[in-house]
């Protein structure tokens, strides 16, 4: 039996209904867990006296307490390709093109170590859980490489087996050099399942299928991977792929397959509420009712669409809808940094910009005295709830994203009297975590386990990690043995 006491928090901010306006919002809070569960909750004043004593004791006086953040989408292995010359301002296509030829070289090694890297860099921005979409495996690395090393982490996981199937010679993006044959690909789907994957309500671990895109996998692929996952039933086997990024997306779609790629996925039977799909800029409103419709999810990637020129998503008109709508800091080479309090941020300022960009027709009935409400396109807290509830249901889970009894102990911790939230945290702790700055977390909580304390990891040696992982991005990028 473990406990945990999260005691006096200044604000704590739960995002435990999916109505904004009935979320709760406390200060001087308290709460209480045992075994990772959530069993109290509320004003310090009411905390138990039972409960007023445990194991770990965190004193949250001058904090913000929310709940552990959620990342939709990401490809840890490219925290080694960061800001690589050559396709540092290449859209989607030749930014592919330009890497592919450096990943090929990719190693176990450095599935293992980038992945601690990348994980690290997110719980220390209050990140408790992600999914990682590891789609090539060159030289013998394998989807096992990036589980082991998130198991040392702590961090809860939902790690995707991505594939590539098409190559240049068939059609494809990728070289011939780093796609798989689709049955291999198929029996090591269904051995990643039957080995780690945790259905169970808390689970640590949890395996996706996640052929990579409409223009690296065929078609029969998708459907095979799609009905290999959903085999698994009642065990929350979920179903991942990048769908409608950009203008060349649409236009292989297209060109290819003579449909959208909301139609292509929708033929395939890629599209339930089992099923989430990465950016989906270029959604049209075809796409956005056929979403809602089965409950499809979107993982929305902003600071990765605006790195690659990719264009705007459509969350606000999705989430009115009834789209399911998380965050995601995708790939490390395509954004740089795996930041989610920022990504927030970012979809926050993105909507509203995108909004202000809108012809005057599409802005129709959101004016007030000929005056648009761009900024009312997002708020602080929209953004939040996108980055906690909102991706607790784009992967599937009832058990995370919100602070409330019965609810896994997953919690970031922020400090609110520091210089950059200085006139601001005074008045609405919540909105300037976003609107003041970027934050590291002071503390995160994993299922009842304090895995960041006073701003440092607890279960990594940061500075020998580093190192080593700059020295492989280093062999990496130059070819050097």
């Amino acid at each position: 039996m473990s406990t945990l006491l999260i005691r006096n928090a200044r604000h704590m901010a739960c995002f435990d209904d999916n109505d904004l306006t009935r979320c709760s919002e406390w200060s001087d809070a308290s709460l209480f867990a045992r075994n990772g569960v959530i069993e109290w909750i509320g004003p310090a004043a009411g905390l138990p006296s039972a409960l007023q004593t445990a194991d770990e004791v965190i004193d949250a006086r001058g904090l913000l307490v929310l709940p552990g953040l959620v990342n939709t989408h990401h490809h840890m292995f490219q925290s080694l390709t960061r800001a690589v010359p050559g396709v540092q301002d290449a859209e989607l296509f030749t930014w592919l093109r330009g890497l592919y030829p450096i990943w090929q070289r990719l190693t176990p090694e450095m599935v293992h170590v980038s992945t601690q890297v990348a994980m690290a860099e997110l719980l220390l921005s209050g990140c408790t859980t992600s999914s990682d979409h590891l789609y090539l495996y060159p030289n013998g690395a394998r989807l096992d490489d990036s589980i082991e090393a998130a198991q040392a982490v702590g961090m809860r996981f939902v790690a995707t087996r991505g594939s590539m199937s098409v190559g240049e010679s068939a059609g494809g993006l990728p070289p011939d050099t780093l796609v798989e044959n689709e049955a291999h690909i198929l029996r090591d789907s269904q051995r990643l399942i039957e080995t780690w994957h945790d259905p169970a309500p808390g689970a640590m671990l949890q395996v996706a299928l996640a052929p990579c895109s409409p223009f690296s996998v065929s078609p029969e692929l998708m459907r095979e991977s799609a009905a290999l996952a959903r085999s698994f039933k009642g065990q929350g086997v979920r179903l991942h792929t990048h769908l409608a990024e950009n203008d060349h997306d649409i236009a292989y779609s297209r060109e290819k397959f003579g449909k959208t790629p909301a139609q292509y996925a929708q033929e395939l039977g890629w599209l339930g509420d089992d099923v989430w799909h990465a950016h989906c800029v270029k959604l049209d409103d075809e796409g956005i009712s056929l979403f809602a419709a089965t409950r499809t999810g979107v993982a929305h990637c902003p600071c990765s669409n605006m790195r690659l020129a990719s264009g705007i998503a459509p969350v606000r008109r999705m989430r009115n809808a009834g789209v399911p709508v998380g965050l995601g800091v995708d790939g490390s080479a395509s954004n740089d940094a795996a930041h989610l309090v920022n990504e927030a941020r970012q979809a926050l300022l993105l909507a509203r910009v995108g909004r202000a960009m809108q012809p005057p027709e599409e802005r129709a009935g959101r004016t007030f005295f000929g005056c648009d409400l761009g900024p009312a396109e997002m708020t602080a807290r929209d953004a939040l709830w996108l980055a906690t509830r909102g991706g607790a249901q784009v992967l599937g889970r009832h058990d995370i994203g919100s602070l409330a009894v019965g609810r896994c102990a997953d919690l970031a911790l922020f400090e609110l009297d520091t210089l950059a939230m200085a006139g601001g945290a005074v008045h609405d702790p919540l909105a300037a975590l976003l609107l003041c700055a970027s934050p590291a977390a002071r503390h995160v909580v994993v299922h009842g386990k304090v895995l960041v304390r006073d701003g440092g990891i607890t279960t990594l040696d940061v500075g020998p990690l580093v190192e080593r992982h700059n020295r492989l991005a280093r062999a990496l990028v130059s070819g050097a043995p």
